[in-house]
């Protein structure tokens, strides 16, 4: 049953107007004979040319028009034709960018993690989705491949697979194209390519693209944030000195300055209050509650015509370039393809608290005098691949080798703001209280005389009991991984009969990551000054109180409750190691090795030329590495995680009907995870630890059907239960903390709704039946249940469920995106007016624990309603 096509190019000019599912199809000869559709796919899923309804592999295809049509401009819209495909972007697009497909996926917002989705731009994996959030221009085709992929595509793949193919040089004609867009926000993007041959051996093919957007966020200094400011270039050459060699070199320059990733309040913390910020100044003059905009501290309205972030400024900068060449060598019945690749990004960028108050900052290349913030990071593969049959064509084999080189810099200063003393402080007072909490600090504010005397006469409160402040402290951090991958693979297909093949593939890769971090630089007196205190106990400090609020009250802002926890929020950022302070970030060097056999089994049963039924098994492996944060040791921790496995079931249906005018394609799978990793924020740390079990088990259907030459239409639907275990280990658990692992047992995953759906209808034809001129006119609507948004969905207490995590739950909803458009008869001149988000439906992507705020929920969230208009023209 193995096929080969021999016009792979046939295959590219079918671009149908919607996410085109896999469907049976003819050998050549029945497909010449047979009056069937056009709409063959041809796909690299296998790491060769096929059609997409030769492969047992669920692929969404994505073709230019439906990337045109659909607004699609990087990978970060894909969910609008791709119900199983979810991407979502935090606080930097370096290392807050997370893929899931199928509700699998890496939370996190950490360096140190690697996705699960692996992507690949012209064969070349991308080592963080961050570095692939490029410009989607002058793309051949998208595929998203769904399910493990290791086999192939290698570690990273175990929830799926994205590929990108741009176009090549064409040797064979001068042309390309260019286009404008304007829209709302004061949207601007220009884009364009040129393809030169200058022989019919050599040719090239130079892209551009520029994108600005103003941003949709109002911060607390009255700046919009959140906005789109970058640029690309890139340039190929295609060398064919003869039919059977072809060399394809590429590089490509990227760079952008934007205002990103600011977040809104989705609920102030409980604890601040007027009179906590009263009782926090000296004096008991009252600090400012909110930002210079009036409510914006106060949580958002998701139904307010204008968004605000409590903020005082993001910067999120990133400059990127890479070149790769690509060869391949047909040696009659053997074909050699080589690829290697050389890629070094950088990302500066300024992180704020999130808050009105000043508390503090992450600095970046907009503060003065303080070393930027940036990660840095370069990577090196080398790939070659041997593909052949044998057996009278019965067997396609395929043997290769990969090696992968990556270094990983990240350094960052984290500075104390104005306001961090009296904020922080005041609130672990409040805390040391507990329930008494609030009253006493409705008593406290009225005289500001009595927390001075407490505080041994300090300018403000100050959690180390000394008069020294803690405003302009820093701490410079630098932390480094240098990782190898080295792996050998096989993927053999097998025509057992005429209709049943068998696909097994086998992997084994080797890892191996030194990391380690080191603090370069601090200056926080107040904190040494706090922890090396001699001579009067802290006790006798609080002993001015005893009269006016009690022994019991008194005594218990003694104990340890400041001792300990305050003095670690006040010192969390600045590692200390002389001081012997076990709760204080610990610098470390240590070493990651791991190795993994990876591997899968399939049949694909094609009864007849209509119809491929196809099943089974596939072990997958992502690699373990460090959590590269600050905190990552503190209390004794090991910074690093184990690496994460799955084994996943798959059975599909592929058919084709009405002459190959509709298809209707079924997949239904079963994955089981173990070691699951999973990054938490709990508002003062990152902690990173493995779940024992997870589960993701579904169904996929992909509708499709061509009724007219003009009108089609398409439906694609997603069921997906992903959830935690609920039998989860009791990892991190302090004397009467939370335990993290705990928190998740039992819950969904994070942005994995059970339902997506997709639904889209095109024209595409004539304006008038005698009009030489074409109309276009697409609508298309995603409609998702109910997500989860933050990394848990419980809280708990000395081993206790004791809540649901608030403003957790993304409530249903649905997006509308509609384009209309008109062409010139010979296709040189198009005009289209589009819009996205019609409804203007305001979703959070991610919600979290605002740093240091005590209860206090933030959240980022999606793009508003945008819409404009786009000229184009082609040569």
């Amino acid at each position: 049953m193995t096929r080969k096509l021999t016009a792979y190019a046939a295959g590219l000019m079918a671009c149908s107007a919607f996410t085109a599912p896999a469907f049976a199809q003819d050998n050549e000869e029945q497909a010449r004979q047979a009056p069937r559709s056009d709409n063959v796919i041809i796909v690299t899923a296998t790491r060769r040319a096929s059609d997409v309804q030769d492969i047992p592999i669920a692929v969404t295809a994505v073709t230019p028009a439906q990337l045109e049509q659909q607004g699609i401009a990087n990978i970060q819209t894909l969910g609008a034709v791709a119900p199983s495909f979810n991407i979502q972007s935090s606080q930097t697009e370096s290392q807050g960018t997370s893929i899931r497909i199928r509700g699998i996926g890496t939370t996190g917002n950490n360096i140190g993690l690697e996705s699960a989705v692996g992507v690949f731009i012209d064969g070349v994996y991308q080592s963080r989705p961050g570095v692939a959030l490029g410009e989607l221009v002058d793309v051949e085709q998208v595929e998203v491949l769904r399910g493990p992929q290791g086999t192939l595509f290698g570690r990273n793949t175990t929830a799926g697979a994205l590929v990108v193919r741009n176009r090549a040089p064409d040797l064979n004609e001068f042309s390309g194209f260019a286009q404008a867009s304007y829209g709302n926000y004061d949207f601007m993007n220009v884009q364009g390519a040129l393809n030169t041959p200058v022989s019919d051996s050599l040719g090239f093919r130079f892209t551009g693209a520029y994108r600005k957007r103003d941003g949709f966020l109002i911060d607390a200094t009255g700046n919009d944030v959140n906005d789109k400011d970058r640029y690309m270039v890139r340039g190929q050459m295609l060398w064919e000195p003869s039919a059977d060699i072809s060399l394809r070199i590429i590089g490509d320059y990227q760079k952008s300055n934007e205002l990103c990733c600011d977040s809104i309040t989705m609920q102030a913390a409980s604890q601040y209050t007027p009179a906590f910020f009263a009782a926090a100044a000296p004096n008991g003059v009252a600090m400012p509650y909110h930002s210079t905009t009036s409510g914006q501290f106060n949580a958002q309205s998701l139904d307010s015509d204008d968004l605000f972030s409590n903020g005082n400024g993001v910067v999120n900068d990133t400059r990127q370039w890479g070149i790769s060449g690509e060869l391949v060598w047909n040696f009659g019945d053997v074909e050699f393809t080589g690829i290697v690749a050389y890629r070094d990004f950088l990302g500066e960028s300024v992180q704020d608290d999130f808050q009105a108050v000043q508390i503090y900052s992450v600095a970046g290349v907009t503060e003065d005098n303080l070393p930027p913030t940036f990660d840095d990071i370069t990577t090196f593969t080398a790939e070659a691949r041997l593909q052949g049959t044998a057996f009278n064509d019965s067997l396609d084999w395929l043997i290769g080798v990969y090696y992968a080189d990556e270094d990983i810099v990240e350094e960052a200063s984290l500075t104390l703001g104005p306001d961090f003393q009296a904020y922080v402080g005041q609130a672990n007072f409040g805390n040391a209280l507990g329930p008494l909490a609030p009253a006493l600090l409705g008593l406290v504010a009225q005289s500001g005389a009595y927390l001075n005397t407490v505080f041994a006469g300090a300018p403000d409160p100050s959690i180390f009991a000394t008069p020294i402040s803690a405003d302009n402290a820093f701490g410079y951090n630098r932390y480094e991984q240098q990782g190898e991958s080295f792996s050998v693979f096989t993927h053999n297909i097998l025509s057992v009969t005429d209709t049943l093949d068998l696909t097994l593939g086998l992997r084994y890769v080797d890892d191996k990551k030194d990391g380690s971090y080191n603090q370069l630089d601090s200056n926080n007196p107040a904190c040494l000054a706090g922890l090396t205190l001699a001579g009067t106990p802290q006790a006798t400090a609080f002993a001015a109180l005893e009269p006016i609020l009690g022994t019991a009250v008194a005594g218990a802002l003694s104990t340890p409750a400041l001792n300990g926890p305050a003095a670690f929020i006040g010192c969390f950022p600045f590692a200390a190691p002389a001081l012997g302070v076990s709760f204080l970030p610990r610098e470390f060097d240590l070493t990651f090795e791991d190795d993994e056999f990876i591997y899968t089994g399939q049949l694909a049963w094609e009864p007849n030329p209509d119809l491929l039924i196809y099943g089974g098994f596939t072990h997958g492996y992502k690699a373990g590495g460090f959590n590269l944060d600050s905190t990552a040791a503190a209390s004794g921790g090991d910074p690093r995680f184990r690496s994460e496995e799955i084994d996943a079931y798959e059975l599909g249906l592929k058919a084709t009907l009405l002459d190959g005018r509709a298809r209707a394609n079924f997949s239904f799978f079963y994955n089981e995870l173990q070691d699951f990793q999973v990054l938490e924020f709990t508002g003062t740390q990152f902690q990173t630890f493995n779940v024992d079990d997870v589960t993701a088990k579904g169904f996929e259907a992909e509708l499709f059907a061509q009724w007219t030459p003009y009108i089609s239409n398409s439906l694609a639907v997603t069921y997906t239960d992903a959830n935690y275990g609920d039998d989860c280990d009791a990892q991190f658990v302090a004397a009467g903390g939370p335990n993290p692992a705990l928190e998740l047992c039992g819950t969904s995953l994070t942005n994995a709704p059970d339902i997506v759906g997709v639904f889209g209808m095109t024209y595409d034809g004539p304006l008038v039946s005698s009009s030489d001129w074409s109309f276009l006119a697409n609508v298309n609507v995603r409609y998702e249940t109910s997500r989860r948004t933050s990394t848990k969905g419980l809280t708990s207490a000395n081993g206790v469920i004791t809540g649901l995590v608030p403003f957790d739950v993304q409530d249903a909803n649905m997006k509308v995106n509609a384009r209309i458009g008109f062409t010139s008869p010979d296709e040189s001149f198009g005009i289209e007016l589009w819009g996205v988000n019609l409804t203007n439906e305001i979703t959070r992507g991610i919600t979290f624990n605002t740093p240091l705020a005590g209860d206090g929920r933030s959240a980022f969230i999606d793009d508003p309603r945008t819409y404009g208009v786009t000229v184009r023209t082609k040569f």
